[in-house]
């Protein structure tokens, strides 16, 4: 009887560090590193779905999904927060080809891009996981608690560089659309030049599935609300096609207006949609981005965790 009481004592005196034990456990697993691959998509007014152009969701267009990579390390805060960095690249391609609204595909304008974010984000975790033992007695097999999958939600703030260029169909070969003033930039009345490194909101949902306490693997998608509205090169309105010929010469002219001249909606629309003044793109509504990510998550475990014995 002596023993049991004794066996009953050490087990109350044992509980509160063996909870605090279990939940501090997330101490021991802050740093990780993360590798991704996905897919990127642009929301812009190039290309996309079959009506005017805007920068959400309903104008994305399949066929111009192209490859992405990223590389991350996070840091756990507590039990339900991560703070992490991470470097990107992605690739966006807009083309009014692909879509049937008629000002957009006779417009003709298409553009490809990289794309390189570097971002600090947080991330919030509502079900903090949960890892190790609930105890540890002599003899007695512990029972681990694992929760495998750790849903999240994440936003911060990201800075990117971008490159829009086009083909051109006499030689073949690809041009940087900003070097050209497509707009009219650096040209009399034309449109103010514009940076090619911008900052963005970052936002996103995604999931971990653990694997393991050190291994997981996770899929986050995301989008990007940025700053810029020339993604695409495309922004303000029509200048002056002669003026930019004569300028920057027949590339820059082409670039500037390679419309299909439809002349069935000239008619329709009481004149040429592409003569100087009219609207090009929409300044009102800046570009946008999205990412598909999968990744692989591996966390470094900081010194040795050692539950209680008895």
């Amino acid at each position: 009887m002596k023993r049991i009481i004794v066996f009953l004592i050490i087990i109350i005196c044992a509980l509160p560090f063996s909870q605090n034990g279990y939940s501090q456990a997330w101490r021991y697993y802050r740093h990780e590193v993360r590798l991704g691959f996905g897919a990127s998509n642009f929301l812009g007014e190039l290309g996309g779905a079959n009506n005017i152009g805007t920068n959400r969701m309903k104008d994305l267009e399949f066929a111009m999904t192209r490859p992405a990579v990223d590389v991350m390390y996070a840091y756990k805060i507590n039990p339900s927060f991560k703070a992490r960095t991470h470097l990107l690249y992605g690739r966006l391609n807009g083309d009014d080809a692909l879509t049937s609204e008629r000002f957009r595909n006779n417009r003709n304008l298409s553009f490809r891009s990289p794309v390189v974010e570097l971002a600090f984000m947080v991330e919030y975790y509502p079900l903090t996981e949960k890892l190790g033992h609930i105890y540890a007695l002599r003899g007695v097999k512990a029972k681990k608690k694992l929760k495998y999958l750790a849903p999240y939600i994440s936003t911060g703030i990201a800075g990117f560089w971008f490159n829009p260029r086009a083909k051109y169909p006499v030689d073949g070969k690809y041009y940087s659309l900003h070097k050209l003033g497509t707009e009219g930039q650096g040209l009399p009345g034309g449109a103010p030049s514009y940076k090619r490194i911008s900052l963005c909101i970052p936002s996103g949902i995604g999931v971990n599935y653990m694997m393991n306490k050190y291994l997981s693997i996770g899929f986050e998608i995301g989008g990007r609300l940025t700053f810029t509205d020339y993604i695409d090169d495309v922004s303000t309105v029509y200048y002056n096609n002669a003026a930019i010929q004569s300028a920057r010469g027949d590339v820059a002219a082409y670039f500037a207006d390679p419309s299909k001249q439809d002349a069935q909606l000239i008619a329709d629309a009481g004149g040429n949609p592409t003569r100087p003044g009219l609207q090009r793109g929409d300044k009102s509504d800046n570009d946008s981005y999205m990412f598909a990510i999968f990744r692989v998550n591996y966390r470094f475990l900081k010194g040795r965790f050692v539950l209680p014995k008895f």
